[in-house]
């Protein structure tokens, strides 16, 4: 997959995405640190341990760079920035059973003005699928020779013909 770059400087307003949420009782909100191990627990519970991996580094930032989505307060989706790079959004992951409901469009708008608000000029979202979501969403475009970036298959195996130098 490849990475895209968003200009936060041209965002659409994510409000009226948000109030839209609003009226369908799903809240868009920052996460509490004394959410963090809910919200990682329920990460890793939908989408895997790499994703709550980076999931877990969001509530190390301040302000705290993952944002909820929820619905009778019971979270729903997620989202989150700055975890394994600077300047980088992502996850970003929805409940399957509360997909197509423009949820994942209001968590993608409100954290990418989160970025904006921080200073950002421009957002990576790292080894993007599906692309047309951020590009439609967003106007995310993509970033020439990013592929594979800097999500590269696993750095942690050790292959066993050398193993035995790490005795």
């Amino acid at each position: 997959m490849t990475d895209l770059l968003v200009k936060l400087y041209d965002l659409p307003d994510p409000r009226p995405k948000i109030d839209i949420l609003a009226q369908r009782s799903v809240l868009i909100d920052r996460a509490m640190a004394s959410e963090k191990n809910l919200v990682v627990d329920w990460v890793n519970h939908q989408f895997g341990e790499g994703w709550a991996s980076e999931c877990e580094i969001s509530f190390s930032r301040r302000p705290i760079s993952c944002l909820l989505a929820l619905f009778d307060d019971h979270m729903v989706g997620f989202s989150c920035h700055d975890c394994t790079c600077r300047n980088f959004f992502g996850p970003i992951g929805t409940d399957p059973l509360f997909r197509r409901k423009g949820i994942g469009k209001g968590l993608l708008l409100a954290t990418l003005q989160a970025m904006a608000n921080n200073g950002y000029a421009y957002a990576i979202i790292g080894n993007a699928g599906p692309t047309e979501f951020f590009e439609k969403c967003a106007g995310a475009t993509i970033i020439p020779g990013s592929t594979p970036g800097i999500y590269r298959p696993s750095r942690l195996g050790i292959p066993d013909d050398n193993a035995s130098r790490f005795r």
